[in-house]
């Protein structure tokens, strides 16, 4: 990425459904988080339904997100990305769920590594709006995340609690995002002195 390029100011309207949708965001983490936390430690038809849920609702957000984001190109190319990766996780899931919680963290550690990898870029591209160093942030995390779900994979006491975890800490760097967002919002509405 060439770092001299300028970050695309948007535009007030697209800084509030971008708010909207962080909100949105981290209320699903904190119920999906604890809805699976309830079952983390066997692979049933709840948890495997909310494994599923989860990259489905992320798909969902990003079509959002796409269609709020049309003006800035750089965002809506990596967002494509996502909602790809996305969709192909939940059926990988699928697939996953009737192998075990070994095979679904090997799933999701691979999601939350290239999902992360693709929050960062879609961060870093939209650097000039207020909220989206936690997004930033937030990606880093997913990518390390990813990489220690493989890991637990291979241990005698896998479970899914982590992801529960995982849920509610994106959730949380949703919240301050949006949070920043209405800050920044606040402060453009405030008559100058």
């Amino acid at each position: 990425m060439n770092s001299s390029i300028a970050a695309p100011t948007p535009v007030v309207s697209d800084t509030a459904a971008l708010r909207r949708l962080y909100f949105l965001r981290f209320a699903f983490a904190a119920v999906w988080a604890a809805l699976l936390f309830a079952s983390a430690h066997v692979l049933n038809p709840l948890s495997a339904t909310l494994l599923a849920i989860y990259p489905s609702f992320d798909v969902a957000c990003a079509v959002v997100d796409v269609r709020s984001a049309r003006a800035n190109r750089g965002p809506v190319r990596a967002l494509y990305v996502n909602i790809a990766l996305s969709a192909l996780t939940a059926a990988g899931l699928v697939a996953a769920a009737t192998s075990g919680i070994p095979a679904v963290l090997r799933v999701w550690g691979a999601w939350a590594v290239t999902a992360g990898l693709v929050q960062l870029i879609v961060g870093v591209l939209r650097r000039g709006m207020a909220g989206q160093w936690p997004m930033i942030a937030s990606g880093a995390v997913s990518t390390l995340a990813g990489a220690s779900f493989v890991a637990q994979a291979g241990k005698d006491d896998a479970s899914l609690s982590a992801l529960a975890g995982y849920a509610f800490l994106g959730g949380v760097f949703f919240l301050v995002s949006a949070l920043r967002l209405g800050q920044a919002d606040e402060a453009a509405d405030r008559p100058a002195s």
